[in-house]
């Protein structure tokens, strides 16, 4: 890359990687940009098969996809050593920071992935449309922050080894897979990545905190969830002629659609249902002999989440029984409901307080939604270490998931500087407090 400042490589990496959207699974040229990026600045780096578990992976996508995806990142000047490292969509990457010292392992986590959302094209109201950064790949999309995430770990990776002469302990960086959808963390959990971390703090830009300046050391409100698809197997038979030797595999999924919606809601907490897809048969004039739903359930714990599934499941398999049909129930992604650690949360805290242009920091605020950072989280905390998730403050022109979202660029370097500070503050360092320098190299 020129000879950039800091903050100037971020923003050209943010909008690098708005505008070559990917998948879950099939972050290649993302992956590999990353993993480079990580050994030219002298970091370890394990990736592909060394940090995830591919049995452990949930809806991936099928291979003709992930072949397609691994194509078009070589089109797109992936470095085909690295892009042959993420075997059959293995996209995960974690790097090493090493300072020699005995000491905690700290570990932050940034997500890697896009949605398939199409992006706008209005240069008016865009602002990656007006000046030339929006997604050229149709119908995916950076619609969540994930670009920004990304860019902030390959700052973390930049100035980080700067400061390594002053701490003690190690630092990883986890790019995870596959965030959309609660898919990719758990492949990481059970490929033991975070088995030696006491310290993991996971980062999201915007969702509560909308404030350029504004940095929440903690969230509250995860919903736990799970991610269920149900594939109705029936008979088909001509729905004129004879209807009746047919079994309706649509009419099953439609009737499991609607009591669904009727599951009670817990008494003891948040709980949510929503089928968004439906689809089945071959013509009007056949009667359906297979039909595919996909839903979610929520809860605001783990074990309101684990009621909702198994609510979730009992109607499912009802519904075929009611009409004759078979039904196949698969898992396709989950999350829990994690809670972040008190010191943690004060520790990141007098990080903020040491950086200039954070103007405001909140202790928590609402999360609302669902994340599989706290399968991480609550791996981290099972054996006795601690976990937060940040959120850095920035506006958004709309809403998460939108076809116009964007953020402020200038959190990017709020970010990298509060979590370098917040580096110094649990390993021991002792650099000057005060915004970090320009990196130039």
């Amino acid at each position: 890359m020129p000879d950039l400042s800091l903050p100037e490589k971020l923003i050209r990496w943010r909008r690098d990687f708005h505008r070559h959207p990917e998948l879950g699974f099939c972050e290649y040229r993302t992956a590999a940009r990353v993993a480079a990026t990580l050994e030219a600045l002298g970091w370890g780096v394990t990736a592909g098969r060394e940090v995830m578990d591919p049995a452990v992976r949930m809806e991936l996508p099928p291979a003709a996809e992930i072949a397609a995806a691994r194509a078009e990142a070589l089109r797109d000047d992936a470095d085909p050593a690295w892009v042959a490292r993420f075997e059959d969509g293995l996209t995960g990457v974690v790097g090493t920071l090493d300072s020699g010292r005995p000491g905690p392992v700290l570990a932050f986590r940034v997500d890697l992935d896009a949605l398939p959302v199409v992006e706008s094209d209005d240069g008016a109201a865009h602002a990656p449309a007006r000046e030339g950064f929006a997604s050229i790949h149709s119908g995916r999309m950076h619609a969540c922050g994930h670009d920004g995430h990304t860019a902030i770990g390959l700052g973390l990776a930049t100035v980080l080894p700067a400061l390594a002469p002053k701490l003690r302990g190690k630092i990883k960086l986890i790019f995870q897979p596959a965030e959309e959808g609660c898919r990719g963390a758990g492949s990481m959990v059970a490929a033991g990545v975070l088995d030696d971390v006491d310290h993991y703090v996971a980062t999201h830009l915007g969702i509560s905190a909308q404030q350029t300046g504004l940095v929440a050391c903690g969230v509250d409100g995860f919903l736990a969830t799970t991610k269920l698809d149900g594939h109705f197997t029936g008979v088909a038979a001509h729905a004129g002629v004879a209807p009746h030797e047919g079994r309706n595999a649509l009419l099953a999924a439609a009737t499991a659609t609607v009591q669904l919606h009727a599951i009670a809601r817990h008494g003891a907490g948040a709980s949510r249902v929503n089928v968004g897809l439906l689809s089945g048969g071959a013509a009007r004039n056949i009667v359906a002999d297979r039909a595919t739903l996909k839903l979610e359930v929520r809860g605001a714990t783990s074990a309101i989440n684990a009621w909702m599934t198994v609510e979730a499941g009992r109607i499912l398999r009802a519904s075929a029984e009611l009409h004759g049909v078979q039904v196949r129930v698969e898992n396709m992604g989950s999350a829990g409901s994690a809670i972040c650690d008190t010191a943690l949360k004060a520790a990141v805290r007098r990080a903020a307080a040491r950086v200039p242009g954070i103007a405001q920091v909140a202790d928590t605020l609402p999360m609302g939604g669902s994340e599989d950072a706290t399968l991480m989280m609550e791996a981290v905390q099972a054996r006795g270490g601690e976990a937060t998730y940040v959120l850095v403050g920035t506006p958004l022109p709309a809403g998460h998931h939108h076809p116009r979202f964007d953020i402020d660029e200038a959190a990017l370097s709020l970010a990298v500087d509060l979590h370098a500070t917040l580096a110094q503050e649990l390993l021991g360092g002792t650099v000057d407090p005060g915004r970090l320098p320009p990196q130039k190299q």
